[in-house]
């Protein structure tokens, strides 16, 4: 019973939110009349939830894949011994490592007026040529490639693809270009709130849906490509590492780059590269 309770009060501490870490408010130095600095409060956008105290902590139920919190201990007619509960807990446990490779898609037409008619320059070309060999050249067997369904991030995938032939490509919705998260410091020609509002919202669910920890059913590790933009690859870093996410325009990222995280079995992530263009000659290198 003792082994029970301690597990139960485990879950209770684990069902809490990462928004916590990513969340909390972010003190920032505003000038005052003495020349001191008094701090800004960064409130967290409605969307992220109820944040909890405990900047700086790593949050090891951040996917809510947690064994203890895919097992439910609460059910009034479930009273399983030790020996089963260490079954069933062992079966909610991931056992493959998940390779994340986010592409940032080549340069393009910014000029154009419409969405459709924003393609890729002739350089923009030559860097997803570039991407895709690079890609092909590691000599990993890629599970699927998921990319952003703007003309742009389309027109990138299709290039890359030829140089990994056989891999699926799927398209959503979800990982097209937006405004995260108000960023920190502040930007003056950023956007309104109303767009980090409706954009923020998408894009966290990109990152929820798209970002954590294998099944536990998967048994090999997997390698998969995400095709989409700059500021949903730094948004999507800076959540993974529960970093401050209002810090994701503090990063920078070149076309075509690759960015590799890699999410363990445990919960844990590491930043294996960012932004990687190491493989470009400096002529075709770019960030438009």
């Amino acid at each position: 019973m003792a082994f029970r309770q301690a597990l139960q009060l485990a879950a209770c501490g684990l069902a809490g939110g990462s928004a916590a870490v990513l969340f909390s408010a972010v003190a920032v130095g505003k000038p005052r009349a003495g020349g001191d600095a008094e701090p800004r409060v960064v409130e967290p956008p409605a969307w992220a939830g109820a944040a909890r105290p405990g900047p700086g902590v790593w949050d090891p139920n951040w996917d809510r894949r947690e064994p203890l919190s895919l097992v439910n201990l609460r059910k009034r007619n479930l009273e399983p011994g030790e020996e089963e509960l260490t079954s069933r807990l062992d079966h909610c446990k991931a056992k493959a490592t998940r390779h994340i490779f986010l592409i940032r898609h080549s340069q393009y037409h910014v000029d154009a007026s419409l969405e459709k008619d924003r393609t890729l320059t002739p350089l923009g070309r030559e860097q997803a040529e570039l991407t895709g060999l690079r890609l092909a050249s590691l000599g990993l067997k890629f599970n699927k490639i998921v990319h952003s369904s703007m003309t742009r991030a389309v027109e990138t995938t299709d290039i890359i693809s030829k140089h990994l032939p056989g891999v699926c490509k799927v398209s959503t919705d979800l990982l097209r270009e937006g405004a995260p998260i108000e960023p920190d410091p502040p930007v003056s020609h950023w956007k309104p709130e109303a767009v980090y509002y409706e954009d923020g919202a998408r894009i966290e669910a990109a990152f929820r849906n798209y970002i954590h920890r294998a099944d536990a059913k998967q048994q090999e590790d997997s390698y998969e490509i995400f095709i989409c933009h700059a500021n949903v690859i730094r948004y999507i870093v800076c959540r993974a590492l529960q970093f401050p996410p209002e810090g994701w325009l503090r990063l920078s990222l070149n076309n075509g780059s690759i960015t590799h995280l890699v999410v363990r079995p445990d919960g844990r992530v590491a930043l294996r590269a960012l932004g990687d263009t190491g493989f470009m000659p400096p002529d075709k290198i770019s960030r438009s």
